[in-house]
């Protein structure tokens, strides 16, 4: 049966470290899992999405558990491409699984679901005037992050902690970070950020912490309910 959803990772699809999360919300009879990178070798993925100096980042996990830097530009051009296939496959609901922002991304008939469209004013409704801890991957991300939270009524901090090299002391460190610049909610801003990393943190922590990737899963879920 042709899937009415789809998942589209800019990595390499199914992503073994989130399906957990999205099996729990989504049903797997209905959903396609796709990714940017399928069936790419490293040497490929470099040639493809390689950034240079001054490029926008984006980071993305392979299914051998690696994680790779892209360039955000050449990402986008490929991710309309895949857009394009799963529509004509007849995918009527497409979430995109990465919480980058992108401007040119668009779906003829289906519904596209871009985090950066979802997640910015769904925590500014949340927070109110309280600040915001954003949590990231990269720390070349931090610079780039000032238009897509523009919304939140109090400019929020940042600090950096990749979900891919399993070191729960630096996102406690990260997380530490955020409460001493006066951070009220911290936001893990990545869809490699799962259930496990906010358990590690709110065992630990005084304030909300908020998983981007579960609030867009439950959204999508109640779409296709």
């Amino acid at each position: 049966m042709t899937a009415s959803f789809a998942t589209l990772t800019i990595g390499q699809a199914p992503r073994s470290d989130i399906m957990p999360l999205l099996s729990a919300y989504l049903p797997a009879e209905r959903v396609r899992h796709v990714g940017l990178l399928d069936g790419l070798d490293a040497g490929q993925i470099a040639e493809r999405y390689a950034p240079q100096r001054g490029d926008k980042l984006l980071v993305s996990r392979l299914l051998d558990g690696t994680h790779v830097t892209l360039c955000a530009a050449r990402v986008e051009s490929g991710l309309q491409q895949k857009i394009r296939e799963l529509e004509a496959a007849g995918c009527q609901v497409i979430l995109l699984l990465c919480t980058g922002e992108f401007g040119r991304l668009q779906a003829e008939q289906a519904l596209l679901l871009e985090p950066d469209r979802i997640i910015p004013p769904l925590i500014s409704a949340i927070v109110g005037e309280h600040r915001v801890g954003i949590v990231v991957p990269v720390a070349e991300q931090v610079g780039q992050q000032a238009r897509k939270w523009r919304q939140l009524a109090t400019p929020p901090s940042y600090a950096v902690a990749s979900p891919y090299l399993a070191d729960d002391a630096a996102l406690e460190q990260a997380a530490c970070a955020l409460l001493r610049q006066g951070a009220e909610v911290v936001v893990l801003d990545c869809i490699g950020y799962h259930q496990r990393h906010r358990a590690f943190l709110q065992a630990r922590l005084s304030v909300p912490v908020l998983l981007s990737n579960v609030l867009v899963a439950k959204l999508a879920a109640e779409l296709i309910g």
